[in-house]
């Protein structure tokens, strides 16, 4: 009987052992993972606050009169008074520029430009990667090599061209010239080529399908995730252009957002906090813009890379 409790008193101590041991390995597992998510968290956490906080700022800065813009050292928080200079602000916005008329020239410009660009980028990547032509090779390197000439070289004949066509302070002098660009043309080219098999092509051809069917119908869909990219760039580029606008755009009515903002700054005076209001409001469109076409790209280059 002693030597049979003493087996059981030894069996229970084994037990007991292993399952401390059991204990220890799993919290060590459980810190280790713990870990492992913190050193993976915290800095992208970092870098998520660093990216936002020109956001925030510039929120902040819209809230504040000039005296509060340039204190020393600056306030970082919103203060009790903060909406009713934001107010402020935006009235001193309003009654110094047509800055809603603004925001409306550059929806329509930059939802025009997207819209003809994606169409005529991709008929001529679709062109250049598909057909076989005399002189392709050559005009394809000729159109690239446009990319090399600054826009701000040809801005005199583009001025010249737009006043022979009657077309200064029109929307379509920044729109229409912008609709078939060098860049756009090349980067659906090469997504055509790497996504679209010339056999689907020619099986199209041989059901009976019009070239312009093939394209529509059959090409249009499958690169789809190539479009989001060029929309998204297309937009945000036209949205934020200046240059072109303020040289083309002289009428107040025909102000970009970019031009009304900087409208505000004379030579003695700078409403920064107008400024801010105004970039404020136009932010929140490009956002809009970003996040719908950044969904869309993910989603369609993840069920690709499946695919494939």
């Amino acid at each position: 009987m002693a030597i049979e409790s003493a087996g059981n008193r030894g069996a229970a101590i084994n037990v007991q052992a292993k399952y401390s041991e059991s204990r220890l390995l799993s919290e060590e597992k459980l810190w280790e993972k713990a870990l492992k998510y913190i050193g993976l968290y915290l800095p992208l956490i970092f870098w998520v606050l660093i990216t936002f906080f020109p956001f925030y700022y510039m929120l902040l800065v819209s809230s504040k009169t000039s005296s509060q813009i340039f204190s020393n050292p600056p306030q970082l928080l919103l203060m009790a008074d903060s909406f009713q200079n934001f107010i402020t602000n935006y009235t001193s916005l309003m009654n110094k520029t047509p800055f809603w008329n603004a925001l409306m020239n550059s929806l329509y410009i930059a939802t025009m430009t997207t819209l003809l660009t994606l169409f005529f980028c991709s008929l001529g990547g679709y062109g250049f990667a598909m057909y076989n032509f005399k002189g392709k090779n050559m005009m394809f390197r000729f159109m690239m090599l446009t990319l090399m000439v600054p826009s701000v070289v040809g801005i005199i004949p583009y001025f010249v061209m737009m006043k022979t066509f009657g077309w200064l302070n029109q929307a379509k002098a920044l729109y229409i010239p912008a609709i078939a660009n060098a860049y756009g043309i090349f980067l659906m080219r090469q997504y055509v080529e790497s996504a679209i098999p010339k056999d689907l092509v020619e099986s199209a051809r041989i059901d009976g399908a019009s070239e312009f069917g093939i394209f529509w119908r059959i090409v249009l869909p499958l690169i789809s995730p190539g479009l989001g990219a060029l929309g998204m760039i297309t937009f945000l580029g036209s949205w934020n252009s200046f240059f072109n606008a303020l040289v083309l755009m002289t009428k107040r009515t025909a102000f970009t957002v970019p031009v009304a903002l900087s409208s505000l700054k004379g030579q003695n005076d700078v409403d920064y906090g107008a400024i801010m209001v105004g970039t404020v409001i136009t932010v929140f469109p490009i956002l809009l813009v970003f996040i719908i076409m950044a969904k869309q790209i993910i989603a369609e280059l993840t069920e690709g890379a499946l695919k494939g």
